[in-house]
């Protein structure tokens, strides 16, 4: 295999490369490979990449090296509590040999726990808008010696209205900085950010904005709303990896884990009503095996790094169809295959038609969850097995306007 598809030929030190190697991590994303050699040149960047391409090493890997041996220090805002900790958690893997520290500032923690951090010598800081701000205003936490900026999944920050607090902290963080973007889409209001406080960031799109990994298989399935819970249930009885339900609402979300519950499937929920605690247990019970099924709100779309989810169940579907490649892309990461299956309603022709747009191909619309769907992982794109849902067209109609 040529070089250039090695970590060793990106420019890392050889103490990041030991690491990875430790990890098995041997082979650069399209993203970390263009990402990386950039990055440590210190120059800002806006990075486009499909949800699960290994954004994460993308910038943080130049971070560590960056900062290795310096004073300064580098800020991550995420959008949600359980990206922040998938975050940290993949930094740590990586700093350790460079001697680096790192801080998780989010809500539903111990505030106390964390001002004690803070007064420690730290070298990265992970943290939700909402909670840095909480420590700037209470003055437990200076920006001055930021030296790295990374806005991870930022889009989601603005749909999440946190561009207020981003704005006040770019105020805050010093002006003499790198500051890196890192997002699946690239919404008005993110390029408005860029251009205000970023010395032109070279952009680097590994895939067209918005657009799903071609790993994962889609089905959309349209049957009345009365219909759905029996259609999971089938669903999840003759398919049997892990999976990722994703419904509109908190109290979707509680509903479906308990229906599915009383009929006998190990399943928890994870939404915003549930206390850090909850939902650090309920993530590391699927990541464990002892729930097979989780149940999601929106909150979980880009906080859950789990390998190899067998199937994502849009359960609903999203209200902003930016969502909905963000949740797809929870399956069908690593180079690893995945399904994708959507549940929708006679009157969300509309909602198909968004979608469509986003993924830029056409859709299939069935009415009821293809055979091939309920028993068996799909083969990679561009496979056409016998029987296969590519090859079956007599039951399929492509999604059409009109």
């Amino acid at each position: 295999m040529p070089d250039i598809y090695t970590f060793d030929s990106l420019g890392l030190h050889p103490r990041l490369l030991t690491a990875l190697k430790r990890l098995n991590f041997t082979t650069p994303t399209p993203i970390q490979h263009q990402a990386i050699p950039l990055a440590i040149t210190g120059s800002d960047m806006i990075g486009i990449a499909q949800t699960g391409t290994g954004k994460t090493l993308a910038f943080g890997l130049p971070m560590l090296q960056r900062l290795a041996g310096s004073n300064h220090q580098g800020l991550i805002l995420v959008p949600t509590r359980e990206l922040a900790m998938q975050v940290e958690e993949g930094l740590l893997k990586v700093a350790g040999p460079l001697g680096l520290r790192t801080a998780l500032l989010i809500g539903g923690a111990s505030m106390w726990e964390q001002k004690r951090k803070l007064r420690t010598k730290l070298n990265i800081i992970v943290a939700t808008p909402g909670r840095l701000i909480d420590h700037l205003k209470q003055k437990t936490l200076q920006l001055g010696h930021v030296k790295i900026l990374v806005l991870d999944e930022a889009d989601r920050m603005l749909d999440m209205g946190f561009e207020p607090q981003i704005r006040e902290i770019l105020k805050g963080v010093p002006t003499e900085r790198q500051t890196m973007m890192f997002s699946a889409t690239m919404p008005h209001e993110l390029v408005s950010i860029a251009h205000s406080y970023m010395k032109m960031p070279l952009r680097i799109e590994v895939a067209p904005a918005g657009t799903p990994t071609e790993l994962v298989e889609q089905a959309f399935v349209v049957m009345e709303k009365d219909a759905k819970m029996k259609e999971l249930r089938e669903l999840l009885t003759t398919f049997k990896e892990t999976v990722l339900v994703f419904t509109r609402t908190k109290h979707g979300a509680g509903k479906v884990t308990r229906a599915l519950r009383d009929n006998g499937f190990t399943a928890a929920e994870i939404h915003s009503d549930r206390s850090l605690g909850q939902r650090k247990a309920a993530l590391e019970g699927f990541k464990k095996g002892t729930y097979r099924i989780l149940v999601a709100t929106d909150i979980a779309a880009r906080g859950i790094d789990v390998k190899e989810i067998g199937m994502v169940l849009n359960y609903d579907l999203p209200d902003n169809p930016d969502d909905y490649v963000h949740r797809i892309g929870r399956t069908g990461r690593a180079g690893h295959e995945g399904l994708a299956v959507s549940f929708a309603t006679p009157d969300q022709k509309r909602d198909l038609e968004l979608i469509e747009r986003i993924v830029r191909k056409p859709l299939t619309v069935h009415h009821r969850v293809p055979f091939e769907h309920r028993s068996a992982r799909p083969q990679r794109a561009g496979s056409h097995r016998r029987g296969s849902p590519r090859a079956a067209h007599s039951h399929r109609r492509p999604y059409r306007r009109g």
